[in-house]
């Protein structure tokens, strides 16, 4: 399981001189209790405070890592308290832990904080210390790229001073300089897989109270594969990646007996409360500027072709085609697992209805390229793909799908190649857990 041993090994290779240090700020000892028993097994070294007065104390004696705080503390709050670390320490990567019912002090963080993310009290331990393990992952690989870009810049310079007469120095010195290069970008490469990963991973967090796991990596993929059908961009393709994964941000803040209801069955006032739920999603994402064009279609995804939608009221083209794409594709889901008009669909069914709908909900145009998509064979899976069980596993095996617990739980994406140690971790979680799941992979792989 990549989530943690790995991560850590990776983090202390580039810091052989000491543990990884973590510092937690809650009021509450018995939190700070549980998260010491939690990471200090896991080769970490944990300070502890009890306010963000004595933290801040830490922080200016003590090396750290990683800061770890609790929203709600006397005197300085958490949001308050991590944008003090952002504007001191900026380097230090923050994660916050609050509640569910704490949106707006949530947001407040994400803005002035510059939070790595944040994880929802009460967590779950493994979900905590993947989170834990990938901000250090982060940090250790943005080290890494300011490194090797400062020795790209220097062995650039040091190519300039050579003697032009020597022609076989120089052809050295310049594969040398593409072999950097070549690292510098499997290093932003990575980067940006863990990042993906860690959307994912926080898409599945959100589908865990709804129990629709799998729900934001679907209408993601689908509503991809439809611009892809319709000749847009790869970069609205990825945006709508991005928004079908946190199509549902924006209800972290509602009450589950309307999330339990279909829409349907909402009443009035319950349908005034869901209907926010747009605005706050693009608001969740607006701090993080490559994020505001999936917060865009995320505000969209309710917008009906007729101009009858929430929350703007937007009709036809107004509605950009990102979000006439994601609004066609979110239903679909919906009519799937029973959470539009309260009961469940086959994929038939749930065609004929969008069908009925044609030009009133949803653009035409879209619909057809939807359908082309359904008929299409599982485009995703490249080439064949096998079941393997977790004893047969080998290094350097291609995963064809998403790797997930028998809960849900996302363990690997798809694409990812398998590593010895990644493969010994999964056997020991499934031995744990007494619950063996096969493994997709790609034939020949």
């Amino acid at each position: 399981m990549e989530t943690l041993a790995d991560t850590n090994n990776d983090t202390a290779g580039a810091q052989a001189d000491r543990q990884p240090v973590l510092l937690f700020v809650d009021d509450e000892v018995n939190i700070l209790s549980s998260l010491r028993r939690l990471f200090r097994p896991q080769g970490y070294q944990v300070l502890t405070a009890e306010s963000a007065a004595m933290a801040l104390e830490i922080l200016q004696a003590e090396p750290v890592d990683l800061v770890v705080s609790d929203m709600r503390m006397p005197g300085m709050n958490g949001a308050e308290f991590l944008a003090q670390v952002r504007q001191r320490w900026p380097e230090i990567p923050r994660i916050l832990l609050t509640g569910y019912a704490e949106l707006g002090a949530t947001i407040q963080a994400i803005n002035d904080g510059g939070i790595y993310r944040y994880v929802a009290k009460p967590w779950d331990d493994n979900d905590i210390a993947l989170t834990v393990a990938g901000a250090l992952e982060k940090r250790q690989l943005e080290r890494d790229k300011a490194r090797l870009e400062a020795l790209t810049r220097t062995q650039n310079d040091e190519l300039k001073q050579l003697n032009s007469n020597l022609e076989v120095t120089v052809q050295a010195r310049t594969e040398e300089l593409r072999q950097t290069v070549l690292f510098l970008e499997n290093a932003q490469d990575r980067l940006k897989k863990n990042i993906f990963t860690m959307l994912k991973v926080f898409s599945n967090l959100l589908e865990l109270r709804g129990g629709n796991i799998g729900s934001g990596n679907r209408v993601g993929e689908l509503a991809r594969r439809v611009a892809r059908k319709l000749g847009q961009s790869d970069q609205l393709a990825q945006e709508l990646m991005v928004a079908g994964l946190l199509h549902d941000i924006g209800k972290i803040g509602l009450p589950d007996e309307i999330l339990a209801k279909p829409f349907d069955q909402l009443t009035p006032d319950e349908r005034n409360l869901y209907a926010r739920h747009p605005e706050k999603g693009q608001m969740a994402l607006m701090p993080i500027e490559q994020m505001a064009a999936a917060g865009k279609l995320i505000r969209h995804q309710h917008e009906r072709y007729d101009g009858k939608g929430f929350p703007d009221g937007l009709a036809g083209e107004q509605i950009p085609l990102g979000g006439r794409i994601l609004m066609l594709v979110v239903d679909f889901e919906a009519l799937l697992s029973g959470s539009l008009i309260g009961h469940v669909l086959k994929s038939e069914d749930a065609l004929q209805f969008l069908r009925k709908y044609s030009k009133s909900r949803y653009d035409p145009a879209v619909l057809q390229a939807f359908e082309a998509v359904l008929a299409e064979p599982d485009a995703l899976l490249v080439g064949g793909t096998q079941r393997v069980d977790l004893a047969n596993l080998k290094p350097g095996m291609k995963l064809a799908e998403d790797l997930r617990t028998p809960d849900g739980v996302l363990l690997l994406s798809h694409d990812h190649v398998l590593t010895a140690a990644q493969i010994q971790q999964i056997q020991r979680f499934a031995h744990t857990e007494g619950k063996a799941f096969p493994v997709v992979v790609y034939t020949g792989s």
